[in-house]
């Protein structure tokens, strides 16, 4: 991890962003998604907005059809012990239709922004439609 952390960066403010959204999601009973990118002339890696999503449906049709981007995604479901578990996660989104420059540079920094998350878990999708399954998906998590 030492050269991609040379590579890439995260403001301050973007790690505080990041644990507040870590710590404030754990208890949350809706689930809730930030999308991040990588600033391709700085390697900054932060916030692509403001946003954060309570609806995956709206997080959806946010996502750019030909750019990857990480999305954070705490995700509350039950678990059939009927304990509620809220999963936090880092989605992988890379579309199969954007370019290999782009493929390269979001590569590099996935396990970067995994350790800077401080997710459980990575999930690669590769359209916007993979989010409907996504509950099923976290669902073989536990």
């Amino acid at each position: 991890m030492a050269s991609e952390s040379r590579l890439y960066t995260f403001s301050q403010e973007t790690r505080d962003k990041l644990l507040k959204f870590r710590l404030g999601t754990s208890r949350s009973s809706n689930p809730q998604a930030i999308i991040y990118q990588i600033d391709r002339k700085s390697l900054e890696i932060g916030p692509a907005d403001d946003e954060v999503y309570s609806d995956i449906q709206s997080l959806a049709d946010d996502l750019p059809d030909h750019s990857p981007r990480y999305i954070l995604l705490s995700y509350p479901l039950t678990l059939p012990s009927g304990r509620l578990s809220v999963p936090y996660v880092l989605l992988y989104y890379l579309p199969v239709t954007c370019n290999a420059e782009m493929r390269m540079l979001y590569a590099g920094a996935k396990e970067l922004m995994r350790n800077t998350a401080e997710v459980g878990k990575v999930i690669e999708i590769d359209s916007a439609e993979d989010l409907e399954e996504i509950e099923a998906k976290l669902g073989g998590e536990s």
